[in-house]
């Protein structure tokens, strides 16, 4: 394939200044004395912020919803100075200055009222920020955002990231990322601030055929221009969730040799590379991880800590830049995170909010003027509990002090003409159907899907390394459990069951194109399974 002129154009330009980004590491008295500025700046950042990349643009879907809200930038000035950010924003969402998930991808077109606007995702890109990465949303459920970095971004992000991991103790850390192809920006924010991972894996071959050949290409130019400019980035190798063996070599030759290893990773797939190294004898015990991309339940992290593996979830998405929360260190919940609010401020609809968003929903906006896209009480499709319970952790010292916890997706599963958020069957299949007949938090997944005739199909897949099961009373046991409620999940499963769905199927749970094993998988599995 080809490249096409604005990617040749994307290329150079990353070439070009690649070599300043990684001879100028950021420090760590450095970052904190960024992070004190920004938080102090936060009302300023985000009115300019809104200024330069929503009024002054004329492609703008927000520009069109203000206007239909009547805010003028002057109102939004004196709505910041009299109620915060925060309060603005809450504000701006009760008078219909937002984009739900749908409306933000495209896949539904905002409607206020008698009026009507179709969101081109692209217009949602900075028009001030340049232009050097690409990247994509993880389309657990689409087709995912177009989305590019600059290294600016990637920059003021690993600000953050530096500043988590010396929480932790982890700034000596040896850095290895386990993602997929073209995981350019994780390499980055390492290199960042002089810590360039030693391992780099992919769940995903890169040389899978019909992938495009930029994932091999952008890889080689990448560690071709840092090794000129000395700083040595390892080669990408396979290492399929499935079979964890390059991951497990790697962090068996850090412990080795007297060093802690630290892995970014998926939950599912760490959760898989622990149970592999607890059955075969591999002891990882002084591990760390980051684990993110999908929920981080209990049942995820007491696979990992039986291992002896140390984990921390982070929170963020493609659209957001990949960064907006990380793991409290003095944890509620396995999901409890700090909201990093110089980069971001999260607001939620509340009980009375608009429709087709939960009162818990998050609305994320950016605040700083490298964002890679502009986002204004704009929906990912989460939500969560959000406080500012004081934990007491070194992230709250730092200034980081709002809370996120039980993270959950709202997009629904929808099957025989009931829909259920997906927050409402984890409990099921992490914990009331290994408690029955066995297993752990990976052995059971929902696939939603259409059968050869269209109808609605529902498989619980249940992994076959479970030995014999009644299959029946699998099912049975899942619809009981689902039904527990006097509401719409106790209608599912009376409606479920005359509909004989689910069907349980003998099979290992599905994983997205990037290697994730999310508990509701969307795909199309007809009847012969």
């Amino acid at each position: 394939m080809a490249l096409s002129l604005a990617e040749f154009s994307l290329v150079s330009r990353f070439l070009r200044q690649l070599p300043s980004y990684l001879l100028r590491p950021v420090t760590i008295e450095e970052a904190r004395s960024v992070l004190q500025q920004r938080l102090a700046r936060r009302e300023a950042d985000f009115l300019d912020l809104v200024r330069r990349a929503i009024y002054a643009h004329s492609q703008s879907p927000y520009r069109v919803l203000l206007e239909w809200a009547g805010c003028e930038y002057g109102d939004l000035v004196r709505l910041v100075g009299d109620r915060g950010v925060e309060g603005a924003l809450r504000a701006l969402l009760r008078s219909g200055v937002y984009l739900t998930v749908d409306e933000l991808k495209g896949r539904r077109p905002v409607a206020r009222g008698s009026r009507v606007l179709r969101v081109d995702p692209v217009a949602l890109r900075n028009p001030w920020a340049s232009l050097h990465v690409a990247a994509r949303s993880g389309a657990s459920r689409s087709a995912g955002t177009p989305v590019v970095n600059s290294l600016d971004s990637i920059r003021d992000r690993a600000v953050n990231t530096c500043l988590t991991l010396a929480a932790r103790g982890g700034l000596l850390w040896e850095k290895g990322v386990w993602a997929v192809p073209g995981s350019l920006t994780l390499i980055l924010r390492y290199a960042a601030f002089g810590a360039p991972p030693t391992g780099w894996f992919s769940c995903v071959d890169p040389w899978t055929p019909g992938l495009h050949p930029r994932y091999r290409w952008s890889e080689r130019a990448l560690r071709g221009v840092a090794a000129l400019n000395g700083v040595p980035l390892p080669a990408q190798r396979h290492a399929a969730p499935a079979d964890p063996r390059p991951v497990l070599r790697w962090l068996r030759d850090v412990l080795d040799r007297g060093g802690v290893p630290h892995l970014w990773a998926f939950p599912s797939a760490a959760v898989q590379a622990c149970q592999i190294a607890l059955g075969s004898g591999t002891d990882i015990r002084g591990a760390r991880l980051t684990v993110t991309g999908e929920p981080v339940t209990d049942a995820r992290l007491a696979v990992m800590r039986a291992a002896g593996v140390d984990a921390v979830p982070d929170y963020g998405s493609a659209e957001t830049g990949g960064f907006v929360a990380y793991g409290c260190l003095a944890p509620r919940t396995s999901d409890d995170v700090h909201v990093f609010h110089d980069l971001h401020a999260i607001v939620q609809p509340g009980p009375d909010g608009p429709p087709g968003l939960p009162g818990e929903a998050l609305c994320v906006s950016s605040l700083r003027a490298t964002s890679p896209l502009v986002l204004l009480n704009a929906s990912m499709g989460d939500q969560a509990v959000v406080d500012d319970e004081a934990c007491g952790c070194p992230l709250e010292r730092l200034g980081w002090t709002t809370h996120l916890r039980a993270i959950r997706s709202f997009e629904k599963l929808t099957a025989g003409g009931i829909t259920l958020l997906d927050t409402d069957v984890v409990r099921v299949l992490e914990e009331t159907l290994p408690a029955r007949f066995g297993g752990g938090p990976l052995d059971y997944q929902l696939v939603e899907g259409e059968g050869p005739a269209g109808e609605p199909s529902l498989r619980l897949l249940v992994h076959p390394r479970l030995g014999a099961l009644p299959e029946a009373e699998v099912a049975e046991v899942f619809l009981r459990a689902i039904a527990a409620g006097s509401g719409a999940e106790r209608i599912a499963g009376t409606l479920w069951r005359d509909a004989r769905i689910p069907v349980v199927v003998r099979r290992p749970p599905m994983a997205t194109p990037g290697g994730k094993i999310l508990h509701v998988h969307a795909a199309p599995l007809y009847a012969n399974g």
